[in-house]
């Protein structure tokens, strides 16, 4: 057997526990002899996860949830496999994510992108339930608050327990956030709302789907607001962003003239 390493009281991280990465954040929440993965990542990986899983003396039969933050391929392609590894869980996400698992979305989730040359399988599931916006998830003698985050994707959640918060790809330490996306369906103001919900949270901790914890630290979120809000009106983010000034700009130089002085 492994000895548990625990980040927090009742939260095990598989990469943390690994020592190594296995891709995406995958965290184990478990209160008494019950307990949930907060994503799977990649197909690959899932026989080694359950397996570390196992080694914890952890019931298989015990796995109460397989939640999906979002649908993006690298936190969901294993879905399937370990739905079927764990028949006693119930697979759950937002409904925009249950409805691009359920189509098998290429595009949508990052599976398919032809001008870089990748194409991942894409496993359609058929998720068990939808959860959003103020549902919670019962585990033993716990509660997840789910919170929806879109924003990076429209489906994202987070979920919070405590006085910590899964906080998907909605920020990581060095400040960056998930992709954004036209084609992935990000939404930029839709982003600024999402970290705002944070900053002003008494969260203590935040828990990424990407790199590893920290500690939530309010400067480091408006940093980033504040970088976002910019992104609202520049042309580099095309049909993510709200309007390009310059273009206004350009509108009065036709009217008035072009003055080279």
């Amino acid at each position: 057997m492994f000895e548990r390493n625990e980040l927090f009281p009742g939260v095990i991280e598989m990469n943390y526990q690994a020592r190594r990465r296995l891709g995406c954040c995958v965290y184990l929440v478990h209160s008494g002899s019950e307990w949930l993965l907060i994503d799977i990542g990649y197909e690959d990986t899932v026989g080694d996860i359950i397996e570390i899983i196992r080694q914890l003396d952890f019931p298989l039969a015990n796995c109460r949830y397989l939640i999906a933050t979002h649908a993006d391929v690298d936190h969901v392609q294993g879905l399937a496999r370990a739905a079927e590894l764990l028949p006693g869980s119930r697979t759950c996400g937002h409904p925009d994510a249950a409805r691009l698992l359920a189509e098998g979305d290429r595009v949508t989730t990052y599976a398919e992108i032809s001008a870089q040359g990748i194409s991942i399988e894409m496993p359609t599931v058929q998720l068990h339930e939808t959860i959003s916006e103020g549902d919670r998830l019962q585990l033993g003698e716990i509660e997840l608050e789910v919170w929806h985050t879109p924003g990076h994707t429209l489906g994202q959640l987070a979920f919070r327990l405590g006085n910590l918060l899964f906080s998907g790809d909605n920020i990581y330490r060095d400040g960056c956030v998930g992709n954004i996306d036209a084609h992935h369906g990000s939404d930029i103001p839709s982003f600024i709302e999402s970290l705002t919900r944070i900053r002003d949270s008494d969260i203590e901790w935040l828990l990424p789907s990407h790199g590893p914890p920290f500690r939530k630290e309010d400067s480091l979120l408006q940093a980033t607001i504040d970088r976002l809000e910019g992104y609202c009106h520049m042309a580099d983010f095309g049909t993510c962003a709200t309007d390009w000034p310059l273009m206004d700009e350009w509108d009065r130089e036709l009217i008035e003239g072009f003055n080279p002085g």
